[in-house]
């Protein structure tokens, strides 16, 4: 039984939004959870398009304090990045992250944070 997705593109402007409310409201529209047909098995989430993102609201001292982790894989191979040095340098980057944390940890994730998309 083949599916039909229709999928509908949602335009959101993060100027002066919390970072963590907007990511929760965005992976809800990315899973697909706010349709009818919704399973959790199938993924049929719309499209995210975000506008003014280098105006989103950042609250408390998250952009000195917060850090993000990658490790290569190496002995002693663990990197430590500021918030706010991802910021700077890419915007989309912090809310991308939030985002992908709040999806689902299965193998759908990876597909629904591919419609995350950005706008200058």
């Amino acid at each position: 039984m083949v599916r039909k997705i229709q999928r509908k593109t949602y335009i959101i402007n993060a100027e002066n939004k919390a970072l963590g409310r907007l990511a929760g409201r965005i992976a809800l529209i990315l899973d697909g959870k706010r349709k009818v047909e919704y399973l959790p098995n199938f993924d049929a989430g719309d499209i995210v398009v975000v506008k003014n993102i280098g105006k989103i609201k950042i609250t408390g001292q998250k952009l000195e304090q917060k850090k993000y982790y990658h490790h290569s894989g190496h002995p002693g191979g663990l990197k430590t990045k500021k918030m706010g040095e991802v910021f700077e340098k890419n915007p989309g980057e912090v809310l991308r992250r939030a985002v992908y944390k709040m999806l689902p940890a299965n193998k759908l994730r990876k597909e629904m944070i591919k419609r995350l998309r950005f706008e200058r």
